[in-house]
């Protein structure tokens, strides 16, 4: 009898243990990012997605919408929002199924997803730690100290919890206190830029790995699907952060990604295949997100004496960057890309690490605003090369249309132009602004084949447009071809 007994109690624990299992199953479950405080992208389709029981009914409601649908076999399920309009009103978005659950304080605006290295993971505690020169206003490094509007929203991700759901919906923060201590400088400061031209809140999403290469950032299955790989080995442990912390953010409706990385291949003296690397992981990122329109800027490498690492894993000269930069630019090839020049943003060459990291967001901002927002005012970039002409013993060298004129940013001569002739011998040449061109010569060289601009790891130049940004480097005698575009 006694044994009995026990035999039926631990068959109705059984039975209720697993009565719990399956309303804890039966629940709806969203993914970490969709949150409270999180911001929707606007004028967009947005999709709302998570598990349940198979079969369970699911019913979302936001903004006056009301969609309904059933999970899957595999339990998973989906719906997606019409097109909001910008709204800073906080609402609550509703999930019911057995379960419901309400996120709050949901705003509608713009929202990009930021990554790369540690250039991108710099935190707003370090940036307000920065050395900057006492001559320059550093109103910036207070911002912790003031940062407090409600229409900047931040989402920090976790490479270990993303893929992770949270019950209490709590990834996403507004931009102040501690969360944003953590938080991306470059984005937070991106978001500022934009909130302040557009007025409609602004979300940003950090997922950033100090360190890097760009290899981890692309799936495998990316890579296999690109013939130019084929019998190629890639190494890097493709898919690495990719997967923990890329694709678990996908189908979450964006506006637009912002990449800041490449010092780690650039100390691999890469070239050509971080151009190949760089267009596999936008074209694979846009294929995740299914929108190919989906713009992507990024920023080049700022001036750092590469050739003097006490570690170098390839040989480095000084000439290793110019190259990688040259490789970066390659890139703009691919439609619906752009990139911001920071030869301006150092303070010491020995550190990798530029200070200026509200200037890199502000760039940033003024890219996106131009070329996504249409706001053809805007100016987003510095002098860029456009055309060589050879008069005599004079190089001219001609740049695309700007806003503004061509200036010397300090008022000095202009400074890093060197120029060769037949020989292929480079020199240090005079330069001067006349109107839009900038006449170069040197005593010399007779008849200039070619002119170089800022070629050398450690060229700071003052040649900018009057807009206050610097020209971008350049070199007309391009010795490596550029890859085409991938399709």
């Amino acid at each position: 009898m006694k044994s009995g007994r026990i035999g039926g109690l631990l068959a109705a624990i059984a039975l209720a243990l697993s009565g719990l299992t399956q309303t804890v199953r039966a629940e709806v479950v969203l993914p970490r990012v969709l949150g409270h405080h999180m911001v929707l992208q606007r004028n967009q389709p947005v999709p709302v997605w998570g598990t349940a029981a198979p079969g369970e009914a699911v019913a979302v409601q936001f903004a006056g919408q009301q969609l309904r649908t059933t999970a899957d076999a595999s339990g998973s399920w989906r719906v997606t929002l019409g097109p909001l309009r910008a709204s800073a009103t906080p609402a609550e978005l509703v999930i019911t199924g057995r379960n419901t659950i309400r996120l709050q304080n949901v705003l509608v605006g713009e929202v990009w997803l930021c990554s790369g290295q540690s250039n991108m993971e710099y935190t707003m505690r370090k940036n307000s730690k920065a050395t900057i020169p006492a001559t320059e206003d550093a109103g910036p490094l207070r911002e912790l100290e003031r940062a407090h509007n409600p229409q900047l929203r931040i989402f920090l991700v976790n490479r270990k919890q993303l893929a992770k759901p949270d019950s209490l919906h709590r990834g996403w923060s507004i931009a102040q206190d501690s969360a944003l201590r953590a938080f991306s400088a470059p984005a937070y400061f991106f978001a500022k830029e934009l909130h302040e031209k557009l007025r409609v809140p602004v979300g940003v999403i950090s997922s950033a790995v100090p360190g890097s290469r760009i290899e981890p950032w692309i799936a495998e299955a990316a890579f296999a699907q690109e013939p130019y790989y084929t019998g190629r080995k890639v190494d890097g442990d493709p898919g690495k952060f990719y997967e923990p912390m890329i694709r678990p953010l996908v189908p979450f409706a964006l506006r637009g990604f912002l990449w800041y990385q490449g010092e780690s291949n650039c100390f691999l003296a890469e070239t050509t295949t971080y151009t190949r690397k760089l267009q596999t992981l936008i074209r694979s990122w846009r294929a995740a997100w299914q929108n190919e329109q989906l713009p992507f800027y990024f920023v080049q490498l700022a001036p750092f004496r590469y050739s003097e690492s006490k570690e170098p894993k390839a040989a480095l000269t000084r000439l290793t960057l110019p190259l990688f930069r040259e490789a970066q630019q390659a890139v703009l090839q691919t439609p619906r890309t752009g990139m911001i020049v920071t030869t301006d943003l150092v303070t010491k060459l020995d550190d990798i690490h530029p200070p200026y990291k509200w200037k890199i967001g502000q760039r940033l901002a003024w890219l996106a605003l131009a070329d996504t927002y249409r706001q053809r005012q805007m100016a987003a970039s510095g002098p860029v090369f456009r055309r060589l002409k050879v008069e005599g013993s004079q190089a001219i060298v001609t740049f695309a249309p700007l806003k503004s004129r061509l200036i010397s940013q300090d008022g000095q001569p202009l400074t890093d132009f060197t120029v060769a002739g037949a020989d292929s011998v480079f020199v240090p040449a005079q330069a001067r602004i006349q109107g839009r061109r900038v006449v170069v010569s040197a005593p010399g060289v007779t008849r200039p084949v070619a002119v170089r601009f800022a070629w050398d790891e450690a060229a700071q130049p003052n040649l900018f447009s009057a807009a206050g940004l610097p020209a971008r480097p350049f070199r007309t005698d391009s010795l490596i071809p550029s890859p085409p575009s991938l399709p």
